[in-house]
């Protein structure tokens, strides 16, 4: 029997949405299904609006009045909610696309993905970051509306340590950072070359954007996943047949190397090593070259402590038990 297209409810926000990104909107909701509701809420008696009527006769979305009052858009957030919860009742779609680039709708998004709903977020590079990760996928309506050879990248990544919920960074734009996407690539890799496993293009990017909601390759300047994988220093993407396989550089010393160099090294001093230095400066004497950003880490501690046979108390490296 065919697969049927998910089906997904577009509720779009036309007080925090330009017209002009209509079309890639569209183009995005329909890589992941069929759009069955297409609505969009604003007071269209406001001769801003005006603007928003060709886009909306061209792809029949429907527009939902909402007269301003003293809460100004309020209204429109609220209507969008309410229509929202009665379209999840209905059980006539099996994904939301919320647009927007306010935070208001983060607690819808929470609830609908409750809801077992897949929620899809759009919103300009201004858009808070706690609606962003409260969706599953989170796209940047001025990366998606750009052409292929104009792709640049979005804005600043993510500090290596960012802020708690709650606090003001939690409202700054961001992106996760390159380098915390390599660290996971690097992670994934690792753990199935334990269990002697291929890792899949594909499983991939399906880890990435699960665990990083508004991960797009796009962001970063790239238009295909592989062309972004293979831009990390440490990490090459091989085609076997019909699939593609990621795989660590072969110009990287393996990981069995280190743990055997590392533990003939704790083996002769007595069963410990009192300092990370002394390994670190032991790697590099024999591995020239060596560095723990290859492998996704930026401190040594952090790296030795991906070893499950290793582990530091107080900056003393010992053998598991």
């Amino acid at each position: 029997m065919e697969q049927k297209d998910s089906r997904f409810a577009v509720l779009i926000d036309a007080d925090n949405v330009s017209p002009k990104y209509i079309k890639y909107i569209l183009d995005e909701v329909s890589d992941q299904g069929v759009a069955t509701y297409k609505r969009i809420y604003g007071d269209w008696t406001d001769i801003s609006k005006k603007s928003w009527k060709e886009q909306l006769l061209r792809y029949s979305i429907n527009p939902i009045q909402q007269y301003s009052n003293t809460n100004g858009k309020n209204s429109t957030d609220s209507a969008m909610i309410i229509d929202a919860m009665d379209i999840l009742y209905s059980g006539n779609v099996e994904g939301f696309c919320l647009v927007s680039s306010d935070s208001d709708f983060t607690k819808l998004a929470q609830r609908l993905r409750e809801s077992g709903m897949f929620v899809l977020g759009m919103g300009e590079q201004k858009t808070p970051s706690s609606f962003r990760v409260a969706c599953d996928a989170f796209k940047i309506l001025e990366i998606i509306s750009q052409n292929e050879d104009d792709i640049s990248p979005a804005i600043t990544a993510v500090s290596e340590n960012p802020a708690r919920y709650g606090t003001s960074q939690d409202e700054t734009p961001s992106i996760t950072s390159k380098a915390e996407i390599e660290r996971t690539v690097s992670r994934v890799l690792t753990e199935n070359n334990d269990h002697g496993k291929n890792t899949t293009l594909s499983e991939i990017g399906s880890i990435l954007q699960k665990k990083f909601s508004e991960f797009d390759v796009r962001n970063y300047g790239y238009s295909k996943l592989s062309t972004f994988l293979e831009s990390m220093n440490d990490i090459e993407v091989l085609k076997t047949g019909h699939n593609y396989l990621v795989k660590e550089r072969q110009n990287t010393v393996s990981r069995q190397q280190i743990e055997k160099c590392i533990t003939d090294l704790i083996c002769s001093n007595g069963g410990h090593i009192d300092n990370l230095s002394i390994i670190h400066d032991a790697l590099r004497n024999r591995f020239p070259g060596f560095d723990v950003k290859q492998y996704g880490y930026s401190r040594i501690s952090s790296f030795i402590n991906s070893f499950k046979k290793f582990k530091i108390i107080n900056n003393t490296v010992q053998m598991k038990q």
